[in-house]
């Protein structure tokens, strides 16, 4: 698997004869960790780009946010397009990822909500259960988000406004407190 450190410099511009194919990150706890193996082979095998956060190996003793947050902050900064973690149950993930100003993760268990995350909501991590979803729903589910699209309505960019108001809010708070 592909494993990639994260500096905080976007990469330099691909020359435009190049077709760079968009990076999607995978990250995984101990209880998504089969589930991420499958899905990373999955991908891989469907052309995209695919990069690897982590953990590497099975450690029953590892944590979440130790994969997941830097997944976040990949997928906040743009140095992947899009994200899945996941953790046990998808909770945890969904949790952490969720605390990275510009994320919207939200933990998936059906089709619907992995399309219509994205399109009104622009949700740009997938959450899952590694120990709840099967690999032939997680697989559709990834797929649906993947091939989704925001609309960009303007109802939906000004609920977008509003979160990212609060993130704001969230920060200067978090500022002021360290003072």
């Amino acid at each position: 698997m592909e494993r990639r450190q994260h500096s905080p410099d976007p990469p330099e511009a691909a020359d435009a004869t190049m077709a760079i194919p968009p990076q999607i990150g995978v990250a995984a706890d101990h209880g998504g960790f089969d589930l991420k193996l499958y899905l990373f082979k999955m991908l891989r095998a469907a052309g995209h780009s695919v990069v690897d956060f982590g953990d590497t190996r099975l450690d029953p003793d590892d944590d979440y946010p130790d994969f997941v947050v830097p997944l976040a902050h990949a997928v906040a900064s743009g140095d992947v397009i899009r994200g899945v973690a996941i953790c046990g149950s998808g909770v945890g993930a969904s949790i952490a990822a969720n605390k990275v100003a510009g994320v919207r993760a939200c933990l998936i268990h059906d089709t619907f909500s992995a399309h219509q995350g994205v399109e009104d909501d622009d949700l740009n991590l997938l959450c899952l259960g590694g120990l709840v979803v099967g690999r032939a729903l997680a697989w559709e589910y990834v797929q649906t988000f993947l091939a989704a699209r925001f609309t960009g309505a303007e109802r939906h960019r000004r609920r977008l406004a509003k979160v990212a108001t609060l993130e704001a809010a969230h920060v200067r708070n978090a500022e002021h407190a360290e003072i």
